[in-house]
């Protein structure tokens, strides 16, 4: 029994041991094309912002497979594209290419029979090819208005055969593409939220905090409050109290946790001033502000409830996170 153990063991190590060189090389590869960006890069994202049609992305294979998501990216942050299979695009669908389109061609080596065809076709029409490669020097790299080098010094394939480094390299590359442009673009999380209306992605995008809030005559103190006007609206409201001065602008929050504290250590608690007790400097949420960013502050900061303030910082409401969680933001 011990010895199978010991195998059980050896063969989890061996396992992990492969799963973490494969990681190693991959990461390296794409921190190797990091430190290699250069003009190239600025070239390609220029010539992608200055397009007036769309982004065409053609591959054949594994790199196929890469174009089909780097076009999935391009469309839903901003730029327009589709992608083109080399193939089927010189048996009719290159009807859907017009002159003032962009293409990128993805290729490891840059020789790929089945793109040339389509590079002989966008070349005549006049259509800037960008060209994402490991062999700068080839066809595909002549032919490109701009190349991008996606070499990697091996493969993650113990073979060195399958593409592995070099199709995360290719996918890294595309994707500081698509990112940089979406910056330069100035695209916002309102217009993300517009291409993106369907499912939790959309709540987490759309949903503001004023949606979900409690605001109907949401209970407040004054600050001349003392703790037993906090028993009743700690109890109704889920444990957390804003108090507001004579404007109704926040300056403080009591929470159950403070009326606990306030009990352990005895004596006439309930006639203590709520501004002995309360937080000073709360943490709130601001009408308009997404419902995600609150969630993220309440997880911050270990809180479960955001007095929802104005410009001004007057009260509006409050937004608990178990109402911001079943409205499917978390």
């Amino acid at each position: 029994m011990t010895g199978d153990r010991e195998d059980r063991e050896d063969r989890e190590e061996r396992i992990l041991s492969e799963g973490r060189r494969v990681l190693d090389v991959e990461g390296e590869a794409v921190l190797a094309l990091s430190r290699r960006l250069g003009p190239d890069f600025v070239r390609a994202v220029d010539l992608l912002a200055r397009a007036s049609g769309r982004v065409i992305v053609a591959g054949i294979g594994k790199s196929g497979i890469i174009g089909r998501k780097l076009a999935a990216t391009l469309t839903s942050t901003g730029t327009p594209a589709t992608y083109l299979h080399p193939v089927e695009g010189l048996h009719g669908d290159l009807g859907i290419v017009r002159r003032d389109d962009v293409a990128i061609l993805v290729s490891k080596s840059g020789a790929t029979e089945e793109l040339s065809g389509l590079i002989d076709y966008l070349v005549r029409l006049g259509i800037p090819i960008l060209a994402l490669t490991s062999v700068v020097d080839s066809a595909l790299g002549r032919a490109a208005t701009v190349t991008l080098d996606c070499s990697v010094d091996e493969e993650a394939c113990p073979m060195d055969l399958a593409p592995t480094t070099s199709t995360t390299a290719t996918l890294a590359m595309g994707d500081a593409l698509a990112v940089v442009l979406l910056e330069q673009k100035g695209f916002r999380p309102e217009d993300f939220a517009r291409l993106h209306p369907g499912g939790a992605l959309g709540r987490k995008l759309t949903l503001r905090v004023e949606d979900v809030m409690v605001a109907d005559e949401y209970p407040s103190l004054g600050t001349g409050a003392r703790m037993q006007d906090c028993i009743v609206p700690l109890a109704e409201m889920r444990g957390t109290v804003p108090i507001v001065d004579e404007e109704r602008r926040v300056v403080g929050v009591v929470t159950a946790g403070d009326l606990t504290r306030l009990m352990e250590r005895g004596g006439d608690f309930l006639r203590v001033p709520v501004t002995q007790v309360m937080t000073r400097t709360p943490k709130v949420a601001h009408l308009g502000e997404l419902g995600s960013a609150a969630v993220h502050r309440m997880e911050t900061h270990g809180v479960m409830a955001l007095p929802v303030v104005d410009e001004e910082r007057r009260l509006h409401g409050i937004v608990h996170l178990h109402d911001l969680m079943r409205s499917g933001v978390v």
